[in-house]
């Protein structure tokens, strides 16, 4: 792929960030990464419509004649040098983290992320990486997709940036395919799976065959049945589940969501969250009426499966998502073993609001078709907002006191009103 150096105009990058850069005796090589020269070199080269840049993510090396005593990473000593130097009013915000060799930095308005080069290694199949510092090729050969192995490069001396691409991103490009930059990629973090149904869906990209082929290979083994050291089987790394909701959560939040989980459940995919959920038909429409109710799509996505909440626990779900599926549970429980089920709006709210479940569960219950959606819907739209006609403040001017006699009396008057809705 031919192309003229980029100005550095182009990523909107503050020029406050080029001359610290400049300054540091510490740093050797200052490259945009990732999505930023992805996108850029799509609309540049393709004329693809600019999508809007992402966060910007930045790698720093450390040059040879940095002190090799000093502990700080290269990221860390950049963001230094450009904090010495720059007002209070421009830093919008700057978070450094130590363990991680980053730091995230607002700066005149622009969001950056800076990482220090490095390289990773898998210890075991789906496990967290063991992360060492390196050069600005070791942190792009450990990514997931050519076309997000490539780097914008400042040129020193001389202005501009430079386009370095080891591993053929700019063709893969031209041809609108997805390639795994290695052959074990997935097999280290099946996440990328998610990942390249999320990039297929923003970018229209399809598989490349080899990588198709690897995705394939890879989900015939899973689930993954690992051995401890003393030689007893054990089971999917912990941490695959936490990274792995982390990737749904950006599917349904920022991508569009239906033709990416069509694409995973047309790779057979979708057995990685649960294999009920490759075979669910229903995902469009529930997720359709989750967005309607206002409830948590990922919620949504596993609500149709028996085991809900155990497939919550292993993802890791916020609490309050796994308090959701585990209630939906005892309403399906209560609604199976109902003797008699409730006909009157009366007894549908009488049902439906008892203790053991929020109205957030009754939602997804109705956005799962758990129970009969009508009622359901009746009462999510009119019937739980339905109070008694005599408010408590004229019961109590009328002479009846606070308390559980008042309380009884206004259910007692609301229930005198849901007689008269119908079912």
């Amino acid at each position: 792929m031919t192309v003229s150096v980029i100005d550095p105009q182009d990523l909107c990058l503050p020029p406050r960030l080029l001359a610290a850069f400049h300054r540091s005796s510490d740093c050797a090589v200052l490259a945009v990464v990732g999505g930023a020269v992805r996108d850029l070199m799509l609309h540049r080269v393709h004329l693809d419509p600019l999508r809007g840049l992402p966060d910007l993510d930045l790698v720093v090396e450390l040059a040879p004649q940095a002190d090799s005593a000093d502990p700080r990473p290269a990221a860390h000593r950049l963001a230094e040098t450009l904090l010495r130097e720059t007002p209070v009013e421009a830093v919008g915000y700057c978070q450094f983290h130590r363990a991680f060799g980053t730091v995230e930095l607002e700066l005149d308005g622009i969001r950056l992320d800076l990482a220090t080069a490095r390289s990773e290694t898998y210890p075991a199949p789906g496990e967290n990486p063991v992360v060492t510092y390196g050069s600005l090729e070791d942190d792009l050969a450990r990514r997931d997709f050519s076309i997000n192995a490539m780097a914008l490069v400042f040129a020193v001396p001389g202005p501009g940036l430079r386009l370095l691409d080891p591993h053929g991103g700019g063709d893969d490009l031209a041809r609108r395919q997805l390639r795994l930059l290695h052959d074990r990629s997935l097999e280290d973090d099946p996440t990328r799976i998610v990942r390249a149904a999320r990039y297929a869906a923003r970018l229209g990209f399809s598989l490349a065959p080899a990588s198709l082929d690897q995705l394939r290979a890879t989900l015939a083994r899973w689930p993954w049945r690992t051995r401890d050291p003393a030689g007893h089987p054990g089971r999917v790394p912990p941490a695959l589940g936490t990274r792995l909701r982390m990737e749904l959560e950006l599917l349904l939040e920022r991508e569009p969501w239906e033709q990416a989980l069509a694409c995973l459940q047309s790779w057979g995919a979708l057995v990685l969250v649960d294999p009920a959920l490759q075979a669910d038909a229903s995902w469009r429409h529930r997720l359709r009426w989750a967005r309607r109710c206002n409830v948590p799509l990922l919620a949504a996505l596993l609500a149709a499966a028996e085991a809900a909440s155990a497939v919550a626990t292993r993802l890791q779900l916020p609490h309050g998502q796994q308090r959701l599926l585990a209630q939906l549970s005892l309403l399906r429980q209560a609604w199976r073993h109902c003797e008699a089920p409730p006909c009157t709006a009366l007894a549908w709210s009488t049902f439906l609001e008892q203790p053991g479940w929020s109205p957030e569960a009754v939602a997804l219950a109705l956005v799962s078709g758990a129970l009969p959606r009508r009622p359901l819907l009746r009462w999510w739209y009119r019937w739980r907002h339905l109070a008694s006609p005599v408010p408590a403040a004229d019961l109590i001017a009328a002479g009846l006191k606070p308390g559980p006699a008042l309380g009884e009396r206004l259910r007692h008057l609301r229930g005198e009103r849901l007689r008269l809705e119908r079912v």
